[in-house]
Formats: C-alpha cells, structure tokens, sequence
C-alpha cells in the first residue's frame, strides 16, 4: 500500500467515524446523585442514550450549585429544575424552556413535630418553619401568602429559618416544621428517632398549592436551532423509556443509581425507599407537559400578595414540540 493510499484510507476512516460521532448532550441535574433522577441514569446504563446516538454526561448538582446559573453560563444544554425557579428565572431575563415533564405530581411537604403545637395550618401562626432556599422557597411563600401568612417573624406570621439541606432543625427542636420530600428528608427524620405518630405533615399537592417539579428545561433561543430540537427529541425519548423502566424495576433502578454515586455517600436501603416513592410521582407521565398542571403552578406563584413570585402570566415558557415528536 503506498503512503498516498494509507493517507486517504486514515482520512476516510476519520470522516466515517465523524459522521457517525454520537452527539453530545450534557445534563445538568437539580441535585445529588440520587434515586430522584434515576430515568437518567437508567437511560445511560441501559443504552438507551446510545440508541438514540447520544452521549450524554450527567453532572450532578448540590448545594453550591444553581441549575439555572449552569444553563445560562453554557455549562448545560438541559437542566432538571423545578418550575418555580423557571418561571422566576425566566422573568427575570433567562428564557428557559420545558420541553418535557416526567414529574406528575409534587413531593414536597412540611413536616412537623405535634409537640411544637402544630396539628393544622391554622397553628402555624408564631411558629418557626424551615424552608429551603435556592429558587426552592418559591412554592413555600406562595402558600403563606394564600393562608394569609406574613413571613417576616411578626406574631400574626411565621418565623422563617433558613433550611440547610438536611432535619436536623425539626429533630433539634429549632423549629416546629421543616421543609422535606416524601421520598427523602422525611424518611431522614423517621431515621432518626421520631416516629409517624409524632408528626403531622403537609403535603403540598393536598393544600392545593403544589407547582411541578423536577422538569426538563432549555434555553429558548437553542430550540432555534433545528439540530439542537433534534437532539433534545431523542434525549426526551431516551429519558422516558429510562423513567418508565425505573418504575416497573425500582430496586434494578436503585442499584444502577448507587453504581452512578461517586461519593459512597448513598445507602443501598435509601436509595430503594427513594425510588419507590419517586415512582409514584412519575407515575401517569409521558413527559408531556399538562397544560393545567402549568396553569395551577402559574397561578400559584402570582397569588403572592404584594410580593409574588412572578408578575405577569409567562408566555413562551413550555413547548409541547419536543414531546410531540418524542412520543410520535
């Protein structure tokens, strides 16, 4: 073979291989590496993601880190976020986009201690609540609103702590209720010594005030782009074929999240208990967006009194697009 042969075999060879380069997607998720995301990393372990000619790197999230900061700096080409934080984000100038909904129903509640004097809403009034921030004290101000609660620690309202991301408020007694997810922060303060008698919770899909969670979101002016929609439809494809798998395999879908945890900090039990009530809010979702889902959270957030989330109806803030032709 002469050396002109082996140079034009080398660069067929490289453009073979970059026609058929998978591409590139980068998911930047709301949290830890946990059990709540685990339609990712079942997607991903599965090969679902390379079905679909995808390579997707997951980046996990935490405390320090702001999913919608990481999108509008480049650091994402879609972000699991919490549709509060979206609408906020968005009104404030990032156009963020959900282009897909694998949460049905919300998981968020306060939990409380029946000795604290608590047993209904009517008794939060000169109570210490607990509340997380970070984009995540949205669907919490908008409840005191609508109960008709301040929250600047006058006796007629409620005292706010700001929540770390862990009970031990509520455990400690600092507080009478504390922010949790039924499938995470609750259980953590069963772990730790009180029991289902000893408290009462709130949930907030029963008080009528939940707002969706955990959606899938992209910057508006990407969806531009034809072959960016194209790569965002396999993604969603891939990332429901992985959720509904993890629904009807919760304990295969632990332990491929746990395989995934490159801190050591999950626990095997944690993490099935986890997945098992994930499932229950993922539970009815095609990853379609429903419109009245949105609605309710939209309305929701503007019933904030003199301080609401947002202040004007969004437009433009869902697609039905990318959904559409994911399950077409």
């Amino acid at each position: 073979m002469t050396l002109k042969t082996t140079a034009t075999a080398a660069v067929f060879g490289l453009a073979s291989s970059m026609a058929f380069a998978a591409d590139d997607v980068t998911l930047q998720l709301k949290w830890v590496t946990q059990a709540q995301f685990a339609g990712y990393y079942v997607a991903l372990e599965n090969g679902y993601y390379e079905e679909e000619d995808l390579d997707v790197t997951i980046k996990p999230g935490g405390p320090d880190i702001a999913p919608t900061q990481v999108i509008a700096g480049g650091g994402a080409d879609v972000t699991v976020e919490w549709m509060p934080a979206a609408l906020a984000a968005r009104e404030k100038g990032l156009p963020l986009v959900n282009i897909a909904q694998p949460f049905k129903s919300s998981g968020m509640m306060l939990t409380c201690r029946k000795d604290a004097g608590v047993a209904t809403t009517d008794d939060f009034a000169g109570k210490t609540l607990g509340v997380w921030f970070f984009g995540n004290e949205f669907p919490f101000l908008s409840w005191m609103s609508q109960l008709g609660l301040a929250t600047d620690g006058s006796d007629a309202g409620v005292e706010v702590l700001k929540q770390g991301f862990n009970v031990d408020p509520l455990v400690n007694g600092q507080a009478a209720c504390v922010s949790t997810m039924t499938y995470n922060e609750y259980w953590q303060v069963i772990d730790a010594g009180l029991t289902p008698e000893e408290l009462v919770t709130f949930k907030y899909e029963d008080q009528g005030v939940a707002t969706l969670e955990d959606g899938l979101y992209v910057l508006e002016e990407n969806l531009a782009d034809p072959a960016f929609s194209d790569k965002m439809v396999r993604f969603v494809r891939a990332s429901m074929k992985g959720w509904k798998w993890a629904e009807e395999n919760p304990e295969d879908a632990a332990m491929i999240v746990l395989d995934y945890d490159e801190t050591g900090a999950q626990t095997e039990a944690h993490q099935v208990r986890m997945m098992g009530e994930i499932a229950k809010l993922t539970a009815g979702s095609d990853g379609a967006l429903e419109e009245a889902d949105y609605q309710r959270t939209v309305e929701s957030l503007l019933a904030g009194g003199s301080d609401p989330v947002i202040t004007t109806q969004p437009e433009g803030a869902w697609t039905h697009a990318i959904t559409d032709a994911a399950l077409n």
